[in-house]
């Protein structure tokens, strides 16, 4: 039960902590004390340390199996994971005044909007895709909870900011996000060829440091 009550703690804290820090008016008042940059590190450290705390939970909680082990899942996550990777390392590195996580600098080119072709929110896309892909191949109860609460949130989380937007900036949201996407992943092709080699090289680090983080080997065996 102790178990089971850590993950349930965790778990209420990590969504607190997603819905919180970015309601009216905590957001804006943050911001006014952080700057804009001040913010988004600060929330970012503190979303990295409560994930931390989460997944160890998930496994301190007993395990209940549901999604029987099968070998062939086990290509899934190999397969998104690339993916995942160029959409984090772009979405970081992008000039994104749609969305969360652009730490790019200067301003925001509409016609050639790069990885937000592929989502205006490629930092929810690649956390969705990566927790729908761990799902699979993580089959007991928490870790199903876990990521199925994860993806979902990611989800939603994007049609909310989309609603935000068009809300506050009203005339200027349609020019803006003409030519972005939802979930488009033929935008990929305009993803500038520098995120493409360091979302390799973080998804070769990730592969390589797997085993020795997590535990167990991303590889089939």
């Amino acid at each position: 039960m102790n178990g089971w009550f850590e993950f349930g703690v965790a778990l209420t804290v990590f969504f607190l902590s997603h819905v919180i820090p970015v309601r009216p008016p905590v957001r804006p008042w943050l911001i006014a004390r952080l700057g804009q940059r001040g913010y988004l590190l600060a929330y970012s450290g503190l979303s990295i340390v409560i994930l931390v705390w989460l997944f160890v939970s998930a496994a301190r909680a007993p395990f209940v199996g549901i999604i029987p082990p099968e070998p062939m899942l086990r290509w899934v996550p190999l397969t998104v994971m690339p993916i995942v990777c160029v959409l984090a390392v772009a979405g970081l590195r992008a000039i994104n005044p749609l969305s969360f996580g652009g730490m790019g600098q200067g301003r925001f080119d509409s016609v050639r909007p790069s990885v937000l072709a592929v989502s205006r929110h490629p930092i929810l896309l690649a956390a969705a895709l990566w927790a729908f892909a761990h799902l699979l191949v993580n089959g007991d109860l928490a870790h199903v909870i876990l990521f199925s609460l994860m993806g979902g949130f990611s989800v939603i989380g994007m049609r909310l900011i989309d609603r935000r937007n068009q809300r506050e900036m009203g005339g200027d949201w349609p020019r803006m996000a003409a030519q972005t996407g939802l979930c488009d992943l033929r935008g990929l092709t305009r993803v500038h060829v520098l995120d493409w080699g360091l979302g390799a090289a973080l998804y070769l680090l990730l592969l390589s440091a797997h085993e020795a983080v997590i535990g167990l080997s991303p590889l089939p065996m």
